[in-house]
C-alpha cells in the first residue's frame, strides 16, 4: 500500500468515528511526530501488544476491493504474565463492497458485530484437516444468542446492532453493503503474527510504498520509535 493511502485511511477513520459520536483512546490520535515526544515507558503496553491502527490490503494491492481498517483497543498476550488479559477488542471500519478474504483462527474465538451503518455481510465454511473449506458441512452459529444454520456459500447478513459468534477454525469472509459499516470485534487474545490462516496466500501486514511522509504509525511500525 502507498503511505498516502494509509494516511488518508486513518484520517477518514477518525472522521467516521466522529460521525458516530465515538471517542477513541488517546493513542488513536497520536501522530508519528506526537509519538516521538511521548515517554515510551508509560506506553509500553500499547507498543508491546501492538494496540493502534492497522490498515491492510492483505497483500492484494487493491485496498478498495480487498482491505480493512482496524484499531486494536485492548489485548493480552498468551503465556506472558505481564499481559494476562484473556480478551481483545477492535474497531473495524468496512467500506462499501470492500472484502476481507477467507481466513480462520486456530486459537481465537470472536464475536463480530455491526455497530452501525450498512449491512455487514458474511460467508462461512468449516475448515478441513488440510485447511481447505468444507463445502458440505453445515454451520451452526449464534447471532445474538439465536441459533442460525447455514450452508457453505450462504450469506449471513448482520443488520446494525447484530453480532455473530465465530468459533475457532471457522473460515469467514465479510464485506459491507449499502454503506460503510462500523464493525466491532470482541474476542479471545488476538495474535496477528501467528493466528491467521488465509485460504489464499497473502500478507497480514501490507508492504508500504513510502510515497509521502508518515503521518500515522501503524501498530506494526512502533519499532521506528526506538531506532
Amino acid at each position: 500500500m502507498k503511505r498516502s493511502s494509509i494516511n488518508y485511511a486513518i484520517d477518514k477513520a477518525h472522521a467516521v468515528a466522529e460521525s458516530f459520536r465515538l471517542r477513541l483512546p488517546d493513542f488513536a490520535y497520536f501522530t508519528a511526530e506526537a509519538w516521538r515526544q511521548k515517554p515510551l515507558d508509560e506506553w509500553q503496553e500499547v507498543l508491546d501488544l501492538q494496540l493502534g491502527w492497522d490498515i491492510t490490503d492483505f497483500g492484494r494491492g487493491n485496498f478498495a476491493d480487498t482491505g480493512l481498517t482496524l484499531l486494536t483497543l485492548r489485548n493480552g498476550e498468551l503465556h506472558n504474565a505481564q499481559y494476562p488479559k484473556p480478551y481483545a477488542e477492535k474497531m473495524l471500519q468496512i467500506q462499501p463492497d470492500q472484502h476481507t478474504p477467507w481466513h480462520f483462527h486456530t486459537h481465537k474465538m470472536e464475536d463480530i458485530l455491526n455497530r452501525g451503518g450498512g449491512d455487514l455481510c458474511m460467508q462461512l465454511a468449516w475448515s478441513t484437516e488440510d485447511n481447505q473449506r468444507d463445502l458440505r458441512r453445515t454451520i451452526d452459529v449464534a447471532v445474538d444468542g439465536r441459533r442460525r444454520t447455514l450452508r457453505p456459500g450462504d450469506t449471513l447478513v448482520l443488520k446494525p446492532g447484530q453480532g455473530v459468534c465465530l468459533p475457532q477454525r471457522l473460515y469467514h469472509r465479510f464485506w459491507a453493503e449499502k454503506s460503510l459499516v462500523l464493525g466491532w470485534e470482541i474476542s479471545m487474545v488476538n495474535d496477528d503474527r501467528q493466528d491467521n490462516h488465509f485460504l489464499e496466500a497473502g500478507e497480514r501486514y501490507s508492504t508500504v510504498e513510502e510515497n509521502e511522509p508518515v503521518k500515522w504509525l501503524l501498530c506494526n511500525e512502533y519499532q521506528r520509535l526506538v531506532v
